[in-house]
């Protein structure tokens, strides 16, 4: 429902619904101000309308809310699953959205009306247009839209409501004439009717008005400011700096009793009033009405304006609502106050991931205010971080060592300079310099801080200590120093589970699997995974976000090891939680797992169209970026024929084989080895190929030295294809030989399928010499597979989307519709919908007949049922 102020789009739904039958229909209202565009704040009052609503609904939402790192996307995923579970239908009302402005929450709405549970009707009342997929919705018959054009009186309606219902006495001429300035805008006519009545000239008011002019609006709400008793007027103005009114809070802001009987009669007299609850609680007044009436008191009493906003702060730190204490305190000018209450909900702000409410309060105190406050200094330069930032940081940063200095300068005793606080400041300093160096690239100065943060806050800070431990990783990391990486990130693990911060730690998780992976340990990073993902299930929707993060990492160990189908399996799974439902690197790192997937089965384009859609929505982190997907999209190009272009990537990333060689570049130095080798085979260029062979043979030093056994063992391949290429075939077997003995104990698969059937015949001199026989065949078998080996689509009357293949592979198991869901972990109306879709593509109208047409169609291995799939419909 779109349509300028004072259209009486809340009286129509107020009405509608309540003229509506119940039917078992339940209501959620929430009226939004702009306070509500911190998306914590937003998606916490969302879920406590319904809960009003519908008690007990959104409870693991909310508890997501409530922890300290759960993003918001997983509280989406998590909140759109209660919902579907729900028996009841929901009419969930969003009024006044237009005040929203937060792309995140405009991206947050778009994914839950995307994603809306049946039982959801979402109704939206704005004076503009939001920011979702309008146009879309519309084209599937999916919206239901009334605007301005609907709302505006015409003249009988305007005759009704003038002479009817506000008891007027005009003529059908200066109905017309008043409905015509008007264009039927209901506010300015209920505002016209308020101030003609006990007039004896309505004629002669109706031919001086205006009512398409913001100063003639103003004008009339003074004339009925002007006819309101002393005490009534009193109070309107005085509770005008409320974004919303109840009984106490006005009570304490006007000094005086009776807060609730006032709004309660305010109410009856259709003064502008809204109610914002079922119970009559909590009101807040018609926007254009709050406007004027703070202008006027702004213009009567300036000199009490700051006071009020005291008395309002006060009530509300009284009553626990902190963030409301704060506003008041800062509209007030009283800043110091501000600032107090600022440092105060520190914990809770970060806790409640509200960076930028916080952000936004700290920037809104002056200078003074935050350098003679370290806290504040410290809390401005981790939001600062914590958005990408540098610039800033360290003014913040030497604002609190200098406060830190001077204190220590003032005081006597040692004791007394190591205190509490001191070492509070101290060791956060420590950290954001070791963030600010890792963001840097410089790794160095990163360890040399993150090691002051251990010796500065001692063995009771566990989540400090967690923090800079993953810093030491990092700088490890960087450096290609895997194994004490490895070591620093599991003493972060340990740390952040000491602190409770078990989403934290799955990130962890990630660094200590990809560090494996470097090192050719395919078993122990499947491992890490398995393990994050028990955490992830175990400790509830907190922290289940991780889930979708895990099952990726999951999908790309099981890729290398040459097995699509249980990675496919894992990567559909992380798809269904949704790609909000993991760390902001999970979009890109799914794609890149999927491209890998495309590239097995000889689908080059599919996979180059995934490697650009990961570039697309690629979000750095702390982490090293060691597989660039620019250089992945390289490879793909090599594959492709194009060599051209993989040429120009070389060019462009200013490679040479001459080049130092460092690990943050090996992978895209081994990339440019298979350039160069390729430039060999296009063009029977010797001396590419020479160059190729002195590349890797200076990389196969450098990766055994750094104990990167995964680099070795591409190495050796490449190396085998470059002695293959000069005629030395026994050099070529005895490379191919080692890279097959380092790669058979942990089934290393995809390394030696990327260079497809060229490897073929050193693959059979290798088993001729009985070297890992079992796994030589199988690689044998890989690199022989074609684009031809891809299951056949022939026959489908539309192709199945991934989603749909995955819920087909478990609809050929024993598998029931309920305990597909919870594989998935998806709702079963998910399952359903999916498996609808599965058997009007199939042409078949059963479990058994679906699974049956897909062994036809080469979608599904033959003889997959058993169990209860012979109940082909459960």
């Amino acid at each position: 429902m779109s349509a300028p102020a004072g259209f009486g789009k809340t009286t129509l739904l107020t009405e509608w619904l309540a003229a509506a039958p119940a039917g078992g229909r339940a209501l959620a209202w929430l009226s939004l101000d702009a306070r509500d565009n911190d998306p914590a704040s937003f998606w916490t009052y969302l879920v406590a309308a319904l809960q009003m609503a519908e008690p007990g609904t959104g409870a693991g939402a909310l508890s997501l809310l409530q922890s300290t790192q759960s993003p918001m996307e997983t509280v989406l995923a998590t909140l759109i699953n209660e919902l579907d579970a729900l028996s009841t239908d929901v009419v969930l009302v969003l009024d006044d959205y237009h005040v929203i402005d937060s792309r995140e929450i405009h991206e947050q709405m778009a994914f839950l009306v995307e994603h809306l549970p049946p039982q959801l009707r979402l109704v939206i009342a704005t004076r503009a247009d939001p920011a979702l997929p309008l146009a879309r919705l519309r084209g599937r018959g999916e919206l239901v839209e009334i605007r301005a054009s609907d709302l505006r009186f015409t003249p009988d309606e305007a005759a009704e409501y003038l002479n009817g219902t506000m008891g007027l006495t005009l003529t059908a001429r200066d109905v017309a004439a008043l409905e015509g300035r008007t264009e039927g805008w209901i506010a300015a006519l209920q505002l016209a009717a308020l101030s003609m009545q006990g007039r004896d000239d309505a004629a002669g008011f109706i031919a001086g008005f205006g009512g398409d002019d913001r100063y003639v609006v103003d004008y009339l709400v003074e004339e009925v400011l002007q006819r309101q008793p002393d005490d009534v007027r009193g109070f309107l103005l005085r509770t005008s700096i409320l974004s919303r009114v109840t009984g106490s809070l006005c009570d304490a802001v006007t000094g005086q009793d009776g807060g609730a009987a006032m709004l309660a009669a305010l109410e009856r007299g259709n003064l502008f009033l809204v109610p914002l609850d079922d119970h009559r609680r909590w009101y807040r007044y018609h926007h254009l009405f709050a406007d004027v009436l703070h202008a006027r008191l702004l213009d009567e009493q300036p000199d009490g304006v700051a006071d009020l906003h005291r008395r309002a702060s006060d009530w509300y730190e009284h009553n626990g609502e902190r963030s409301e204490a704060v506003q008041h305190a800062m509209a007030g000018g009283d800043l110091e106050r501000a600032a107090d209450l600022v440092e105060l909900a520190l914990p809770a702000l970060r806790q409640g991931r509200r960076e930028a409410t916080l952000r936004r309060w700290l920037e809104a105190l002056p200078e003074e205010l935050l350098r003679a406050r370290p806290l504040l200094s410290l809390a401005h330069a981790g939001t600062l971080l914590m958005y990408g930032e540098v610039d800033g940081v360290e003014t913040r940063l030497r604002d609190a060592e200098q406060w830190v200095a001077a204190t220590a300068a003032a005081r006597s005793s040692a004791a007394d300079v190591d205190d509490t606080l001191i070492r509070r400041v101290r060791g956060e300093a420590a950290l954001y310099r070791a963030a600010q160096a890792r963001m840097r690239g410089d790794a160095a100065g990163a360890t040399a801080h993150a090691r002051r943060v251990l010796d500065v806050v001692g063995d009771d800070a566990p989540l400090e200590r967690g923090a800079a431990a993953g810093l030491l990783g990092l700088a490890s990391w960087m450096t290609g120093d895997l194994e004490p990486a490895h070591r620093w990130w599991a003493d972060a693990v340990t740390n952040l589970e000491k602190a409770g911060h078990y989403a934290d730690m799955l990130g962890c998780t990630i660094a200590l699997a990809d560090i494996r992976i470097a090192q050719g340990r395919l078993h122990e990073a499947m491992t890490s995974y398995e393990q994050g993902l028990r955490v992830a299930m175990a400790h509830g929707p907190a922290v289940l976000r991780g889930a979708a993060d895990m099952h990726v990492g999951m999908g790309g160990v099981l890729a290398e090891r040459g097995e699509p189908g249980a990675a496919l399996q894992h990567l559909l799974t992380s798809k269904e939680l949704g790609e909000q439902a993991g760390l902001p690197q999970n979009r890109h790192r799914w794609r890149v797992a999927m491209a890998r997937l495309r590239e097995a089965e000889g689908d080059l384009d599919g996979a180059l169209d995934l490697l650009d859609d990961a570039e697309r929505v690629y979000t750095p982190d702390m982490f090293p970026d060691v597989r660039p997907i620019p250089a992945l999209k390289a490879r793909l190009r090599l594959a492709r024929g194009e060599l051209g272009a993989a040429l120009g990537w070389a060019r462009e990333r200013g490679l040479s084989a001459d080049d130092d060689l460092s690990y943050l570049r090996e992978f895209e130095h081994l990339t440019l080895a298979k350039v160069l080798l390729a430039r060999h085979t296009a063009a029977g260029d010797d001396h590419s190929l020479s160059e190729a062979t002195a590349l890797l043979k200076r990389l196969l030093r450098a990766a055994e030295d750094g104990g990167r056994t995964g680099s070795v063992i591409e190495t050796l391949v490449l190396q085998a294809r470059a002695r293959q290429a000069q005629g030395d075939l026994p050099a070529a077997v005895t490379s191919l030989r080692r890279a097959v003995t380092l790669a058979e104990p942990e089934g290393h698969v995809r390394v030696f399928a990327d260079e497809g059937p060229s490897l073929a015949a050193l693959l059979r001199a290798v088993d001729k010499a009985g070297t890992a026989r079992t796994h030589v065949r199988r690689l044998l078998a890989a690199v022989s597979a074609t684009e031809g080996d891809a299951p056949a689509h022939q026959g489908l009357i539309e192709a199945l989307s991934e989603r749909e293949l995955g819920v087909l592979r478990l609809l050929g198991t024993e598998l029931s519709g309920p305990d597909i869901a919870r594989e998935l972990i998806v709702s079963l109306n998910t399952v359903r919908t999916h498996t609808k879709n599965i058997y009007a593509k199939l042409g078949v109208n059963s479990r058994r007949a679906a699974v049956r047409r897909a062994e036809e169609l080469g979608l599904l291995p033959r003889s997959t049922v058993r169990g209860r799939a012979a109940h082909p419909d459960r």
